[in-house]
């Protein structure tokens, strides 16, 4: 019978009889020679400790976007999709000499998607991620 099992059956017995209070300091002095058997444990915090951050600068502003391709990407974050079509639609009617190309990037956000970005590399493309939040 556990200790907590048999501490329940015991105060239901001393309730019964009017002994409530000399039962429980009896089952205090037990519990705690009880927990003094049992074995100790230790405990680490599950956070961790990040690894350093590698600082990158961004890529350098062109003077103009005249002639260039933009990538709109979309990550999947809801409305993220309809936002870059209406931005790419913009850019047509606004900026007629910038090429643009919605792209839905695969995985999750933080997921690399490796054939993308050679794709945007191999044209000298630019990118706008549209992320939430």
């Amino acid at each position: 019978m556990s200790l907590n099992r048999l501490a329940s059956a015991v105060l239901a017995w001393a309730a019964q009889a009017g002994r409530l209070s000399y039962v429980g300091i009896a089952l205090v002095g037990a519990s705690t020679a009880a927990a003094a058997q049992e074995p100790l444990y230790t405990v680490l915090n599950p956070t961790g400790n990040a690894p350093a951050i590698e600082r990158k600068a961004m890529a350098p502003r062109p003077a103009t976007l005249d002639g260039k391709t933009v990538y709109l990407v979309d990550v999947t974050f809801n409305g993220g999709d309809l936002f870059l079509q209406q931005m790419q639609q913009w850019m047509a009617a606004n900026m007629p000499k910038v090429n643009t190309v919605f792209r839905v990037k695969r995985g999750v956000y933080a997921a690399d998607d490796p054939q993308l970005w050679k794709e945007i590399q191999a044209v000298n493309g630019l990118m706008i991620m549209a992320i939430g939040h």
